[in-house]
């Protein structure tokens, strides 16, 4: 069975606050299965702040997550459906934005770090977590965008 996969690159740049970072060239994760059509695009200019939890959280948790981890493709792919709360899909006439819900975002997240972290000894125990903390937590990231929406 094909496998999900992104189609390049993570190429980022960090902004001068020193907690978020540009994305430098355009990405995209295919969700599901190669030729499935449901992707999650990232363009070029868009803000991504990693991989974050609550600031009383911040000094219990993020010690633990390595670097490869914490600054990697499925981060932003999640930034980007808690921000934009839409993946596209292929439609008859070109692509069509779906609109995501958190959960199925989360799992997004799951399958994409699973991706993105495959060749890790311990890859698929840390994506268990991370997801379990976005499960957790990410209703405040999510009800922000809302907001601001």
């Amino acid at each position: 069975m094909n496998k999900t996969r992104y189609t390049s690159r993570l190429e980022v740049s960090p902004e001068d606050d020193g907690e978020h970072w540009r994305v430098l060239r355009s990405f995209l994760f295919e969700c599901g299965h190669l030729g499935s059509g449901v992707v999650v695009r990232v363009e070029a200019g868009f803000i991504t702040d990693f991989a974050s939890f609550p600031k009383i959280l911040w000094r219990g948790l993020m010690w633990w997550l390595p670097g490869w981890a914490k600054y990697s493709k499925p981060s932003p792919i999640h930034d980007r459906l808690y921000q934009s709360h839409y993946l596209e899909v292929d439609g008859d006439q070109g692509p069509v934005e779906e609109p995501v819900t958190r959960k199925r975002a989360d799992q997004i997240f799951l399958e994409a770090m699973h991706v993105a972290w495959r060749h890790h000894k311990s890859g698929r125990v840390i994506a268990r977590l991370e997801y379990w903390g976005v499960r957790a937590f990410g209703w405040l990231g999510w009800a922000r965008s809302l907001d601001r929406g």
